[in-house]
C-alpha cells in the first residue's frame, strides 16, 4: 500500500510562491510545510516561469485574441456575401 500524500495544485503553487515571491529559502518552506526539498524543487521547476516567459505568453494571448476577433469578422462578412449572392442569383432567374 502506498502512503504517499497527494497535494493539491493550489498547495503546490502556494509553496512555490513562498519561495519565489516572498523570498523564503526552499529548506525553510519545506520544513515548515512538512514536505521534502526535492518535491519543492520539482514544483518550483514545474510552476515557476520567469518574467520573460510570462511576457511571451501574454503576447501570444493578445495575438490569439486579435486573430479570433478577425476570424469572427471575416466569417460574418463571408456569410453576408453568401446571402447577397444567393439573393441576386435568385433575382436574375
Amino acid at each position: 500500500m502506498s502512503t504517499r500524500i497527494r497535494f493539491t495544485e493550489e498547495f503546490k503553487r502556494d509553496a512555490v510562491a513562498q519561495v519565489i515571491d516572498r523570498g523564503y529559502s526552499v529548506q525553510e518552506v519545506a520544513e515548515r510545510l512538512g514536505i521534502s526539498t526535492k518535491s519543492l524543487y520539482t514544483w518550483k521547476k514545474q510552476y515557476y516561469k520567469p518574467a520573460k516567459e510570462h511576457a511571451k505568453e501574454s503576447a501570444h494571448a493578445k495575438e490569439n485574441h486579435r486573430l479570433k476577433a478577425e476570424l469572427a469578422r471575416v466569417t460574418e462578412e463571408r456569410d453576408i456575401l453568401k446571402k447577397a449572392t444567393a439573393y441576386f442569383a435568385r433575382d436574375v432567374s
